[in-house]
């Protein structure tokens, strides 16, 4: 028999029927979502929307994306006075998993691990709830931290904003 040695690098032989059952043994069936009479699938924006309600939830989140897609989002607001739940938070579903990226602006004071913890949770808690998906982690980016002066600024400019669009017309 010729001896077989293999280093790190070098895949291990394997035959298709061994593949399939480690992916079976990896990632388990979600039989929320699958049965003998068929299965149902969710688009990668109601989860979406799901996760981003749920995560502006949280008690400590001033806002959620980084500081393009909340400049984005406050020109389509404008345009169009309605806001984008999704903003900041991207989704990956696959064979009825799901994972979450959820990118914040926390308020000034609140413990940031302790918000994190807490927006896992709830983005959890819905999702498995309203969906039945399996959700396989939830990660959360701060960006900034809100000031209580910012308020003040933000409000200035909000009016500003608003007194421009009359004077223009719009």
């Amino acid at each position: 028999m010729a001896d077989h040695t293999l280093n790190e690098n070098t895949p291990a032989p394997t035959d298709s029927t061994s593949t399939a059952v480690d992916a079976e043994q990896t990632r388990p069936r979600n039989e929320n979502l699958e049965s003998d009479s068929g299965s149902t699938v969710i688009d990668d924006n109601v989860v979406g929307k799901i996760a981003g309600i749920a995560a502006r939830e949280v008690s400590g989140v001033y806002n959620l994306g980084g500081g393009a897609a909340r400049m984005w989002g406050a020109v389509r607001e404008s345009l169009t006075s309605s806001t984008n739940v999704q903003q900041g938070v991207n989704v990956a579903v696959e064979d009825g998993h799901t994972s979450v990226a959820v990118a914040i602006i926390a308020e000034y004071g609140v413990a940031i691990h302790e918000l994190a913890n807490a927006i896992r949770e709830n983005v959890t808690v819905a999702l498995t709830r309203m969906t039945g998906l399996i959700v396989d982690r939830v990660d959360v980016t701060v960006h900034d931290v809100h000031l209580p002066e910012q308020e003040d600024e933000s409000d200035n400019e909000d009016a500003a904003f608003q007194s421009n669009n009359q004077a223009l017309g719009q």
